[in-house]
């Protein structure tokens, strides 16, 4: 199969997807769907973001306190939790997860 062919299918599938909700705009979902969407980006923010965390090199499990991806992630969702606010969120976590890197001495300078 031809890497093109991969490509343009992809494509096809991605823009009959997405052009359905407009073609058909009296489409309603069952409640139970509704309400089971609700989590949908809950659950890919998780996917992305915790592989990261708990395999910070990609090769192995790092669930020790030498992990600033970690601690740091536990920290963001603290500080998320408390304050409800996305900007806090952001720079309390990255702030974090900064200062965790430069006194674990893993700051590549």
């Amino acid at each position: 199969m031809s890497i093109w062919n991969l490509i343009i299918g992809m494509a096809l599938i991605t823009f009959a997807i997405r052009y359905s909700l407009f073609a058909f705009p009296h489409l309603r979902f069952p409640l139970i769907t509704r309400q089971g969407l609700h989590y949908v980006p809950s659950a890919v923010l998780t996917a992305i973001v915790v592989p990261g965390m708990v395999i910070p090199g990609g090769q192995q499990w790092d669930l020790s306190l030498h992990n600033a991806y970690l601690l740091a992630g536990l920290a963001t969702i603290l500080i998320a939790a408390l304050t409800r606010h996305l900007l806090a969120t952001i720079a309390g976590g990255l702030l974090i997860f900064f200062l965790l890197r430069w006194a674990l001495g893993q700051l590549p300078l």
